[in-house]
């Protein structure tokens, strides 16, 4: 069962984790490029406030974005703001998100996300969790996947595993940490490929933030993922 209210908590937590983070840089830091190819620290900072104020927009109904275009040149115009900015705007797109999640609503509404995707209201939350956490991490500034939370990590790799699956073009994947499994990729009878590690590195790898290469494979290489 999601818990928004829980979700909407840990949102409002990792924000004010990531805040003091970002905090502690100065304007040349906030130039530099993050792990994020092309994409300095502002890129990133920027496409954290935008994307809160998106979900805004998902959750009381409107177009997520205006359009793919509009996305992208609000982040290119935003990401050269010096810290302060940056700041300003991280904790004030974080308080309309949690405003708007703090308000009566109909959880188990459908809401439409980027691309026609949907989902139910109540997953929202969980969503912009994602988005604050990885982004945390893309920063390069001592936040690292082994930081996240077991709960954090453990519900990315079921998302990620559930998004994957039914893509041809991913073999059938048992994705395990040697306890716990999830498969993914498209439909067989058994797994083509099994692919063992440590719950951060697995999801480092599912989510595109690792390559990978210290996980253990069977049965054939490790699968190429879709990009998110």
């Amino acid at each position: 069962m999601m818990d928004h209210a829980r979700d909407l908590a840990s949102v409002h937590d990792a924000t004010e984790r990531l805040l003091a983070a970002v905090t502690e840089l100065d304007n040349a830091a906030v130039a530099e490029s993050s792990r994020l190819p092309g994409w300095t620290r502002g890129h990133v900072l920027a496409h954290v406030s935008r994307n809160a104020d998106a979900l805004v927009n998902v959750l009381e109904g409107r177009p997520m974005y205006v359009s793919g275009e509009a996305r992208d040149a609000d982040i290119e115009r935003d990401a050269p703001r010096p810290l302060d900015a940056q700041l300003a705007d991280l904790r004030a797109s974080g308080d309309r998100f949690r405003k708007t999640g703090d308000a009566p609503a109909d959880w188990a509404r459908t809401v439409e996300l980027r691309n026609g995707v949907t989902d139910v209201a109540a997953r929202v939350p969980f969503r912009r969790w994602v988005e604050v956490e990885l982004h945390h991490v893309d920063l390069g500034i001592g936040y690292e996947l082994q930081d996240l939370s077991a709960e954090f990590v453990e519900r990315e790799i079921v998302f990620l595993t559930e998004r994957f699956t039914g893509l041809s073009e991913v073999p059938h994947t048992r994705v395990t940490d040697g306890t716990r499994a999830w498969s993914t990729g498209r439909e067989a009878a058994e797994p083509e490929v099994t692919v063992h590690g440590p719950t951060p590195v697995l999801l480092g790898w599912l989510a595109g933030r690792h390559d990978g290469a210290t996980l253990h494979v069977e049965g054939g290489p490790l699968p190429t993922l879709p990009s998110l």
